[in-house]
Formats: structure tokens, sequence, C-alpha cells
């Protein structure tokens, strides 16, 4: 018992000896204010001086002028309503969030889509559920009036509605959890700031800009990279700057000289920012899966990519090549038919760690353009067991010390003790690419053992050589796991062949303990698991080292 109690104690201290204190600060006041709506009239619409540009576009959300579906779960809204206990809190976000006004085909469901405002306003009195926490008034905001800059009529009472959802936003401002949450409460503010004029509004942007002239540089690394780290929200990071490149275009009359600079700056960041995108990208054009990732949540890199375009910034590149990150810690290794990205990172910002996994040193393989080697996706949020297991080190393609987790991830969204990287190399040769880091997330464990890999690329072959040092009392494994397109066929111990889609044969050699094939499971998207393999390798006396080779 007194065990157990001192590892609460210590998992809490070091979960919050991190955090800003304005974040312990603001988290009271938050829960303690309670901020009434303020009902008055909207005030008058600004006029626009130039043209809005259509938005990247996701996949329609709407199945019917009351059915939705979300994270893979249909529902309709007779049924369910707005804030139905038995949906997780995501899915009813995302119902508060209104995308599908601007999802692909929107013009084709206006009509749903004006009868869905009417019934939001007529059901969801201000300040009360769901639809109201900041995070989806932010979102709806934006969402809204993207649709109106589309040209459609507001229905009674949505500019009312907007002015009053943007006055709530003003007093709810999440400052208690800072990262992508404030950036998307700037991000709506300089929107109805914008779009509404006046005073008022007047107040609503300058503030909108304030947060961002302190955020952006924070949350948008040097190299472009979103400072949590993780290419999903990194993806939505993208559609959030070039959102604002396109509001502050619209009614570039409206802004004071500071922001017309700040809304420079976002233009200039924006190209660097769909580079990061392509580098943690695999051939097939979509994201990697490290920290919190899943397809169908942000936009793809098409739609991307093709707003990008319609705002006149420059593309990102269609390969970028063999790339190191420096900043976010990221590598990508391309030669030929393959490419590997690699995690050489911190698991994201200490203050800030929610959508971080134990997946430091983790990496994932595309051959022939094809995925191979992958972690294994997030599909859940929320607190249970699935969600903690699919955060957990053994869910990626890393080494893992008698199954436990190299960051202590914990609840849905916590971090406990952190690994630290470190001796962090990365070379290109013309032909040979090699990424080496190590980190000490195994400290707490007998003999502090430290775990250092090295990726070789080498014409047709990939090593993978992974140490352990104290290696006495930590029994250590390293884990592949496969995309559920390919198949594992395992001839000994220690030898074996994959097969790609289309017959492409790959052969894997390993070095240690006996390699082993276990059932395994890839999560492409939030509410989908697929059937997969998974290659395990032990650790022998410290040290294991798998090699891939292909070609005729």
């Amino acid at each position: 018992m007194a065990s157990s109690s001192l590892h609460t104690l210590m998992r809490y201290f070091e979960t919050l000896r991190h955090l800003k204190p304005q974040q312990i600060y603001h988290r009271i006041w938050f829960r303690l204010a309670r901020p009434k709506p303020d009902l008055r009239a909207a005030p008058s619409r600004r006029p626009a001086a130039a043209r809005w540009s259509a938005p990247a576009r996701r996949h329609p959300s709407m199945t019917g002028a009351t059915g939705f579906c979300f994270l893979s779960e249909p529902a309709s809204l007779d049924e369910a309503g707005w804030d139905d206990p038995a949906r997780d809190k995501l899915w009813r976000y995302n119902l508060h969030y209104f995308d599908d006004l601007n999802a692909a085909d929107a013009s084709a469901r206006a009509h749903w889509h004006g009868a869905l405002i009417r019934r939001w306003i007529a059901e969801n009195p201000p300040g009360k559920g769901t639809g109201w926490e900041p995070y989806p008034v932010s979102l709806r905001i934006v969402n809204w009036i993207k649709w109106l800059l589309a040209g459609n009529t507001p229905p009674p009472g949505m500019v009312d509605s907007l002015a009053v959802q943007a006055r709530w936003l003003m007093g709810r401002l999440e400052y208690h959890l800072l990262g992508n949450h404030l950036f998307a409460n700037a991000k709506a503010l300089v929107f109805a700031g914008s779009w509404f004029d006046g005073r008022e509004a007047d107040s609503w942007r300058q503030m909108g800009f304030s947060i961002l002239a302190r955020e952006f540089d924070e949350q948008i690394l040097p190299d472009g990279g979103q400072f949590e780290l993780s290419p999903m929200y990194h993806a939505l990071a993208v559609e959030d700057v070039l959102d604002l490149v396109n509001i502050t275009a619209v009614f570039a009359d409206a802004l004071e000289p500071g922001q017309a600079a700040q809304a420079d700056h976002w233009r200039h960041c924006a190209p660097l920012m769909l580079r990061w995108l392509a580098v943690l990208s695999h051939p097939d054009g979509k994201i990697s899966f490290f920290n919190d990732a899943a397809f169908g949540i942000a936009p793809d890199n098409r739609e991307l990519a093709a707003y990008a375009g319609r705002l006149d910034l420059a593309p990102s590149p269609a390969s970028p090549g063999p790339v190191f990150l420096e900043d976010s810690g990221y590598a990508r290794l391309e030669l030929d038919e393959a490419v590997l990205i690699a995690d050489l990172a911190a698991i994201g910002p200490d203050y800030l760690p929610g959508h971080a996994h134990a997946d430091t040193l983790s990496f994932e393989l595309s051959l022939f353009g094809q995925r191979v080697i992958v972690n294994s996706g997030t599909s859940v949020y929320g607190t249970g067991a699935e969600r903690q297991r699919q955060r957990g080190t053994p869910a990626h393609s890393t080494v893992n010390i008698a199954g436990e987790n190299s960051s202590d991830v914990w609840s849905g969204f916590r971090v406990g003790r952190r690994a630290k990287i470190s001796h962090r190399h990365v070379e290109f040769l013309p032909e040979r690419q090699t990424a080496t880091a190590g980190h000490d997330g195994y400290r707490h464990r007998p003999g502090r053992p430290a775990h250092t890999r090295t990726i070789a690329l080498d014409g047709q072959r990939l090593t993978i050589e992974d140490t352990i040092s104290a290696p006495a009392g930590n029994p250590a494994e390293a884990v592949f796991h496969l995309h559920p397109d390919v198949s594992v066929q395992q001839d000994s111990e220690a030898h074996g062949t994959l097969t790609l889609p289309g017959g492409k044969r790959v052969i894997w050699q390993a070095e240690g303990g006996r390699a082993r094939i276990a059932p395994s499971s890839w999560h492409p998207e939030f509410g989908m698991s697929l059937p997969a393999n998974r290659l395990t390798v032990p650790l022998h006396a410290g040290r294991a080292q798998l090699t891939v080779s292909w070609g005729e």
C-alpha cells in the first residue's frame, strides 16, 4: 500500500511539475468563474476587401438531414440529441463543430445546413451544454463564418448567435490548457472580429491577434513543425494558418499595421509548415502515426496543398528527400524504393504532453510506395484501457523493457516521467543514410538502463540495431508492427519473408533472441481497428539487430 501511494505521489509530481503557473491559476479560475451570456444584438457586418478562397475540404459527416457519422459511429440527432451521455465526448464535440458546412460538396447540403443551424440555436441555450465549451465554440464560429463567406444566406438568428458566441468565448479562453485549444480560441476571435464591424468586433480581433502574437512562434517551431509533434495535429495547424491567411486577406482593410505584419508572418511560415507535413508523410500521401495521429480528422495532404495553391502560397515538394528536422527531432531517410521516418524527438512540450505517446525511437517504413513497418495509430480518446494501451511503448515499433512504457503515459492525456533524448546524430551520404539516438526513459529500473538505436539505410538494405545498457534484470524486446496488408512468414528462428501487396518480397534477418510473430492491430482512424501482425526480437545480452533487404 505504501509503495503504491508513493508511486502515485511521484506520478503526480512528475506530471504537475512541468506545468506553467498560469495553467494552474487559470484552471482554478475556469472552474470557479460563472460568466453570463451577453444576448445583445450583433454588430454590423464588415464589407469584404477581397474574395474568400475555398478552404480545405473534409469528407462529409452528415448522412441525412439529421444523420451524422463521426469517428466511424453513425447516429441520428433526433434519437441522440445534442448531448447524449452514451456518446464519447469527442463524438459530441464533433457534432457541435459543424465541419460539414465546409466539407466536400457542401453546397449540395446547404438546405440541411441552414435547418441544422436553426435547430442548434433553438436547442442549445447560451452557456449550457457541450456545445458551449470553448473549443467547440471556437471551431463552430470559424465554420459558420466560412459558410457565410461561401455565399450562403444566414438563417434567422444565426448572426446574433455568432455575436453571442464570440462574447462568450472572450470570457472562456483556455489559458489553463494553452496549446492548440488556445490557438483555436484566438483564431475564432480573429474570424469574428474580422467578419463583424465596429468597436466591439475590433476588441475581439485585437484579442485574437494578441494571443497569436505570443503563441504562434512558440507553437510553430523554426523547422515548421507544430510543437506537439503529432502529424495529425500539425495538419490541423496547417489548416488553421491557411484559414488565418485567408481571412486576413479578405478583410485586409480592417488590419492595424501590427496585425498586417503578423498576417505576413503567417503567410511566410505556411510553406515551411507544408514542407514539414510532407516530411512526416509516406509515399501514399498520408501522415505517419507518431503521438496522437489518425486519418480522417484533419484535411488530407492534397486538400491542404490545393488550399495553399488557391492562396498563392508556394507548394510543398512532392518528395522532400532525406531531411533531419532538428528543431522537431524527426528524421526522414529516403533512398530509392525506401522511405523511413524516425522519431528522435522529445515527447512534446513539457507543459502540454496530452497528445504524446511513449513512442520514443520508433520508426515507420515504406517500401515501393507501400507502408511496411508502422506504429499502431489512434482509434480512441478518453481514459479507458484501450487508450492507455495505444499510447504505450509496446504499441509502437521500438524497444520496450519488461513491457513497460518509456515515458509514463497515464490516464487519457497525462504523462509523468518522460524519456529524454541523448547523443542524437543523423548523417546523409550518397549511398548510406544513418540516424542514431538514445534515451533514458527506463532510468527508474535497476542499473538505470539506456536504450540506443541506430538506423542505417544502405542500398537495398535497412539495418536496425538496438542496445540496452545494464541488461541484467531488464528483459527487453524490439517490436516491429507490420501494416495489415503485409503478410509475414518465419522460416527459422531468425529468418523470414514479408510479402507486400502486388507480390514484392522482403527478407528479414534477426540477431538476438528467438524472433516471434504475434497478432497485433492497426488503428488508422478513430473507431477503427484492423488485424495485423508484429515481429518481436528479444535483446540478448542487451543487443538485437533486424536487417530487412529487398530487390531482385
